[in-house]
């Protein structure tokens, strides 16, 4: 059975490096990738090693961590685009080959904390 966790750090590995050969290896044919934020929808290998390659500006990240349950997986990966850094939260769903099915990513947007909570704080 494929180790889903590593599958996933090859995924990230690949894109950072920019291997599209190597990024395109662990995603499925029928691959399906899910930005809600901007409610795109890309399916298919070919549109999504696109997307990836198009993306504009000089990215790069690190993996902060890798989460598995059975054949659902979750990152937690810090992006650098331009100076500015954010993170990304994304679920990976697997084929029956191991290789990644679906992609569902989440950039969660930082925002001050309401008043009142200062005392809770470190």
């Amino acid at each position: 059975m494929t180790d889903h966790r590593d599958t996933v750090r090859r995924y990230w590995a690949s894109a950072d490096a920019r291997d599209w050969d190597g990024f395109a290896a662990v995603l499925a044919d029928d691959v399906r990738y899910e930005l809600p934020q901007t409610g795109e929808t890309i399916s298919g290998l070919d549109r999504y090693l696109r997307f990836n390659r198009e993306y504009p500006g000089d990215w790069h990240l690190a993996v902060r961590e890798v989460l598995a349950d059975g054949d659902r997986v979750v990152s937690r990966a810090e992006f650098t685009v331009g100076g500015e850094t954010q993170d990304a939260i994304t679920f990976f769903g697997f084929a029956a080959d191991g290789r990644i099915a679906t992609v569902l990513d989440y950039w969660p947007e930082p925002y001050q904390a309401p008043p009142g909570r200062e005392h809770l704080i470190d």
